[in-house]
């Protein structure tokens, strides 16, 4: 895979790096809030070393090459602003899912829209994929805006799917097929 031109994507306002586990400081600051976290899928990291632990599980599933992950960079100020992802990878079939999640002062900025649209792109163009899909807590809406602004479309619901605090949440599964 191409990993190392995944972690060189650009686009006009974000770009993205390897993850490193010497910016634990930087995504222990949106990983550690509840509001970012809730609906993510990954659990809520409490402590610096839980964030470190978490870096660190994220590498070894690059490096055997199951997750592609990036950090997402703020060309402006070179800070770290989120977390890209491509996986569930399969090869039989040609798709695989990404994720995203954003430090709360960017959400409603555009930077997950040019985000998903540069891993989009890569995704069908480096790693060929017919399909790309992601799935969202339905009341996430922000996220499913994001997915929608790219082209991708809401091809089903699986109800009560995510169990999150005590209460049961549908999983909206979009999807976006290579055209060309």
């Amino acid at each position: 895979m191409s990993i190392s031109l995944f972690h060189s994507l650009e686009g006009k306002n974000v770009c993205f790096k390897s993850l490193s586990i010497n910016d634990v400081k930087e995504i222990h600051s949106y990983a550690s809030d509840e509001e970012v976290s809730r609906f993510i899928g990954w659990n809520l990291m409490n402590t610096l070393d839980e964030t470190r632990e978490h870096i660190e599980t994220m590498l070894k599933r690059e490096s055997i090459g199951t997750h592609m992950y990036a950090s997402i960079i703020l060309k402006l100020t070179q800070e770290i602003i989120g977390t890209a992802m491509i996986f569930n990878f399969d090869q039989n079939a040609n798709h695989a899912e990404i994720g995203y999640v954003f430090h709360k002062e960017y959400w409603g900025k555009g930077y997950g829209t040019e985000s998903v649209a540069l891993m989009s792109d890569f995704a069908f163009e480096s790693l060929n994929l017919h399909r790309v899909h992601a799935s969202v807590v339905d009341v996430n809406i922000g996220s499913a805006r994001i997915l929608e602004k790219n082209g991708y479309e809401l091809e089903g619901r699986l109800k009560d799917h995510y169990f999150i605090e005590d209460k049961y949440y549908d999983a909206l599964l979009f999807g976006k097929i290579e055209t060309k």
